[in-house]
């Protein structure tokens, strides 16, 4: 989608008053979009209950006070620091949950506060993808996704892949999942079709 396009659908459906999630600043790119197949920022749509994770990166804005507007961090204490009202926790809450809790302790100091929250970086919820694929690297887990459904989105195998030994690294115990991606596309082996978590790492010999 060109970027005038983005542009006018996220001010269109901010006309429409919808929520923060769906359009964040402009540029949105998704990860197949860029030079080397890997992004952290987020595609022009998020899920309805996405909830924000440490290294998440926010775009707070208050409408009419451009000095309370803030691009941060969140950090690995789960809070954000922010004009105003110091400290705000963010950290398993969607947008809206921060929108409306920011609303609320604005109201104090601004008149009619109008506010609103967009997750314009993903970091928390990230999974990871390398060799023998066209685009390797770190692609954000909005939703359910299967090694199939990544292999896809990193472009696909290159002519050099054993697709026989594919495995799966899970994030944390790293415990490997092996998964026969030949028997997978043709239906034989679907149980190894596994569904990724954040922080799993897929690899293609």
């Amino acid at each position: 989608m060109a970027r005038p396009l983005q542009r006018s659908l996220c001010s269109f459906l901010m006309l429409l008053g919808t929520t923060g999630q769906l359009c964040y600043a402009q540029g949105i790119q998704a990860a197949a979009d860029s030079p080397n197949g890997s992004s952290v920022q987020t595609p022009a749509v998020l899920p309805p209950a996405y909830k924000i994770g440490v290294g998440d990166v926010l775009h707070i804005v208050v409408w009419g006070e451009p000095q309370l507007t803030e691009t941060a961090v969140v950090r690995p204490d789960g809070k954000v620091s922010l004009p105003l009202v110091s400290e705000l926790e963010v950290a398993g809450q969607t947008p809206e949950a921060v929108q409306q809790t920011l609303t609320e302790q604005l109201i104090k100091f601004v008149r009619k506060p109008r506010v609103t929250v967009t997750v314009q970086e993903i970091h928390s919820r990230m999974v990871y993808i390398t060799g023998e694929v066209q685009r390797p690297g770190a692609y954000p887990l909005l939703d359910a996704m299967s090694v199939v459904q990544l292999v896809a989105r990193a472009g696909g195998l290159t002519d050099f892949a054993k697709q026989k030994q594919v495995y799966v690294l899970r994030a944390g115990d790293s415990a490997r999942v092996n998964v026969n991606y030949e028997k997978v596309l043709k239906g034989q082996a679907p149980q190894q079709n596994v569904e990724l978590a954040p922080g799993d790492t897929v690899v293609v010999p």
